[in-house]
C-alpha cells in the first residue's frame, strides 16, 4: 500500500510539543509558510481592524499589545505592518524597531519590549512622550506581561516616563484599556478568552486546503480498521461530523472551565495541542506521527495509541514532557481517566456480560473498533477478568481503562449524561453543575436555581462555623472568642439572612464575566457588600464539604479562602454594629451566645453572661 507524504502534516508537527526556540517560534512558522506554499491557520483576530484602523485614522492613538508569551503579540504587530503598507523585506530584516510613514505620522513598531538593547532604551522616552503630547510619532509595542513594567522601569528617567509607567501599572491592575488624557490603548490578549477561540481554530485547521495532500492515500479511510490512517481518523473526529461535536463541545467546556478558574491558555498553546490531538503516539519521532510513519504503527498494531482522547492530555509523551507541557500540565489537573464510579468502571469491565449494561457497553465500546474495544483491549479484559495476568499485565489493562475512561468522557452523547455522570470522571464532580447552572444561566440572565445557593450556604455555614450544621437559611457568623481563625468557632456574632430582609440578602451574581458569592449586610451605602469570587475550586471545596465530603487535594488553600472571606464580613459587621450603635456601654457585665446544634443539625445559640464584679 501506498502513503503521501503530506507537506501540510509535517507542517502540523512544528506547533506539536518539540523542542524549539520560543523566541524564533513564529519566524520559523512563517519559513515553513512560505518555503512549501503552506495555507496558514487564521481564526479572525479580535483586535486586528480595530488597530488598523486606529493606524489609519487622522489622529491614532499609540498601541502597547501585552499578554504571557504565545499570545499572538508578534501576529498582530505583523498583519498591521503589512496592512499599513510595509514590506516583507524590512519586516524580515531582524531590526528590533521598524519604521513605517503615514500620512499623519511616522509609526514605529517594536515586536518585543525586551529585544531592545542598552542603547534603543531611549526609544521607551519617545514613547513617553508621544502618549503625554501626541505629534508626528506614533507606536505599535509588544512586550510579555511580566516584562512590560520591568522594560519601562529600565528606560531613562524622565518625568513623562514615570508618569506612564504608572499609567500603565493602573491600567494593568484595573484591567482598563485607556485612560483620559493619555494617548495610549493597552490591550491586554490575554484577556481574550481560549474557550472562544478554540473551536475557529479547529475549523481554520480541519478544513484547511492542505488535507488535500491526502486525497489518494491509500491508509485515508481504508475500509479494513487495521490499514485505516491514524492522523486521518483524529482529523474525522475532531471534525465531529459523526458525533454532532460532542468532542470539541466538551474540551471547549474544560478550556471554559480554566478561564473561569483564571487559568489563561494563550493561542499558541491551543495550536500546540490540536497538533498533538491530531499526530500524538508515543513510538513517532519527537511523538508525532508524520506521514512516512504510518504503516509503521499499522503493523506494529500500535494504532490504538494515537487516541485523539489520549493526545488531548499528553499521553503520548514521557511524564516528565507532560507535566513540562503548560497545556498537558493543566488539563490533567481535571484527573479525567483518574477519577471513576463504579456504575462507569461497570459498564467498561463487566458490560459485555451484564444484560443490564450491555446496550451502554454496545453503544460506547464496542461501536467504536478503532479506539473503543478492539481486539487487544478484549483480550486483555478477558484475561483480566479470568485472573490470568500477572502485576504487569494488569497495570497494563488497568492502563487501557484509563485511556477509555478518558475516551468515554469526550463521547457519551447528551441523552446519556443522566446516567453516566461524565463529570464523575474528573476531579471536579460539580464542574459540569457549575458552568451550565451557574455560569451560563448568568451571562443568559437567569438566577441561579435556589437548591444551588442553599447549598453553597451550607458549606460556607460549616467552615466558618467549623460545626456540621445544615442551616441553609442564613450564613452564622461566628468566632472562637477572639476573632482568631479557629477551626470551630462557636462564639456567635450575628446571622445574615439569605431571603431579602431589611438590607440583608445573599446571591449568586456575574461582575466582569465571574461568578460572584455575594453577601449584603445593610440598605446602608457605609457597609460594603463582600463578594467571593466563585471559581470552580472553590465551588467544587464549598458543594463538597456542603454535602459531607472532605476533598482533601484542594482542601488547605480554599479553607484559607474561606476564613479570609469570614473575616471580610465580620469586619463589615463591626462597621454595622459601631453605625448602629450595637455596642453596650455596661462595664459589669459581658453576654457571650455560644453555638449549639441540635439533633437535626441547626444551629441555635445560647446566652452565658459573664460578671466582672
Amino acid at each position: 500500500m501506498s502513503t503521501n507524504k503530506s507537506n501540510w502534516v509535517n507542517f502540523l508537527r512544528q506547533y506539536g510539543p518539540i523542542p524549539r526556540n520560543d523566541n524564533m517560534y513564529d519566524e520559523a512558522i512563517q519559513r515553513s509558510i512560505n518555503k512549501k506554499g503552506i495555507e496558514p491557520i487564521k481564526i479572525e483576530p479580535e483586535y486586528l481592524s480595530d488597530l488598523i484602523d486606529n493606524f489609519k485614522s487622522d489622529y491614532p492613538k499609540s498601541i502597547i499589545l501585552t499578554g504571557t508569551a504565545g499570545d499572538g503579540k508578534t501576529f498582530y504587530c505583523r498583519e498591521v505592518w503589512f496592512a499599513l503598507g510595509g514590506s516583507k523585506e524590512v519586516w524580515d530584516n531582524g531590526d528590533t524597531i521598524k519604521i513605517l510613514e503615514q500620512k499623519s505620522q511616522t509609526l514605529h513598531f517594536i515586536k518585543d519590549l525586551s529585544e531592545l538593547s542598552e542603547s534603543d532604551r531611549n526609544i521607551i522616552s519617545e514613547l513617553a512622550d508621544s502618549i503625554k503630547n501626541p505629534g508626528r510619532k506614533g507606536f505599535l509595542v509588544a512586550a510579555n506581561d511580566g516584562q512590560l513594567i520591568e522594560a519601562w522601569k529600565k528606560a531613562p528617567y524622565t518625568y513623562n516616563v514615570k508618569e506612564v509607567t504608572n499609567v500603565i501599572e493602573d491600567l494593568l491592575v484595573n484591567e482598563r484599556l485607556e485612560k483620559d488624557g493619555y494617548n495610549l490603548q493597552l490591550i491586554n490578549l490575554s484577556r481574550t478568552n481560549s474557550a472562544k477561540i478554540f473551536p475557529k481554530l479547529v475549523k481554520s485547521v480541519i478544513e484547511n486546503s492542505g488535507w488535500n495532500e491526502c486525497g489518494n492515500c491509500s491508509y485515508k479511510d481504508n475500509k479494513s480498521i487495521e490499514n485505516r490512517c491514524p492522523i486521518w481518523e483524529n482529523k474525522k473526529r475532531l471534525e465531529g461530523m459523526d458525533d454532532a461535536h460532542v468532542l470539541q463541545e466538551r474540551l471547549t467546556n474544560l478550556l471554559e472551565l480554566c478561564e473561569l478558574n483564571e487559568v489563561h491558555i494563550p493561542i499558541r498553546h491551543l495550536l500546540l495541542l490540536v497538533s498533538n490531538m491530531l499526530l500524538g503516539h508515543p513510538e513517532a519521532k519527537d511523538k508525532l506521527l508524520s506521514c512516512n510513519q504510518v504503516s509503521k504503527i499499522l503493523g506494529n498494531n500500535t494504532a490504538s495509541n494515537t487516541s485523539i482522547y489520549r493526545n488531548i492530555f499528553g499521553e503520548n509523551l514521557s511524564d516528565r514532557r507532560r507535566e513540562q507541557t503548560d497545556i498537558f500540565s493543566i488539563l490533567n489537573r481535571f484527573g479525567i481517566g483518574t477519577e471513576s464510579n463504579n456504575f462507569i468502571d461497570n459498564i467498561l469491565i463487566f458490560g459485555e456480560d451484564d444484560p443490564e449494561l450491555y446496550d451502554l457497553y454496545n453503544k460506547y465500546m464496542l461501536s467504536d473498533k478503532y479506539y473503543g474495544s478492539d481486539e487487544t483491549f478484549r483480550a486483555e479484559q478477558k484475561s483480566y477478568l479470568e485472573g490470568e495476568v500477572d502485576k504487569e499485565e494488569s497495570d497494563e489493562f488497568l492502563n487501557r481503562l484509563r485511556a477509555q475512561r478518558q475516551r468515554l468522557f469526550f463521547t457519551v452523547d447528551s441523552n446519556d449524561l443522566e446516567e453516566i455522570r461524565i463529570w464523575d470522571l474528573t476531579t471536579f464532580k460539580y464542574a459540569g453543575e457549575f458552568l451550565e447552572n451557574v455560569y451560563r444561566r448568568l451571562i443568559n440572565d437567569k438566577r441561579v436555581q435556589p437548591k444551588i445557593l442553599s447549598r453553597l450556604v451550607k458549606g460556607i455555614n460549616r467552615i466558618s462555623t467549623g460545626l456540621l450544621t445544615k442551616d441553609s437559611d442564613c450564613i452564622f457568623l461566628s468566632t472562637s472568642g477572639s476573632h482568631s481563625q479557629s477551626k470551630i468557632s462557636r462564639v456567635f456574632e450575628s446571622k445574615i439572612s439569605v431571603r431579602p430582609y431589611r438590607g440583608e440578602y445573599v446571591d449568586i451574581t456575574l461582575i466582569n464575566g465571574k461568578p460572584l458569592f455575594h453577601v449584603n449586610m445593610s440598605l446602608s451605602d457605609e457597609i460594603k457588600p463582600v463578594n467571593l469570587n466563585l471559581h470552580l475550586v472553590r465551588y467544587e471545596f464549598i458543594s463538597r464539604v456542603a454535602e459531607g465530603e472532605l476533598p482533601g487535594s484542594f482542601s488547605r488553600e480554599c479553607y484559607e479562602d474561606l476564613l479570609a472571606f469570614k473575616s471580610r464580613l465580620i469586619k463589615q459587621l463591626e462597621v454595622r454594629r459601631t453605625i448602629e450603635g450595637y455596642y453596650e456601654t455596661d462595664q459589669d457585665r459581658f453576654i457571650l451566645e455560644l453555638l449549639r446544634i441540635n439533633s437535626e443539625g441547626m444551629l441555635y445559640s445560647r446566652q452565658v453572661e459573664v460578671d466582672f464584679e
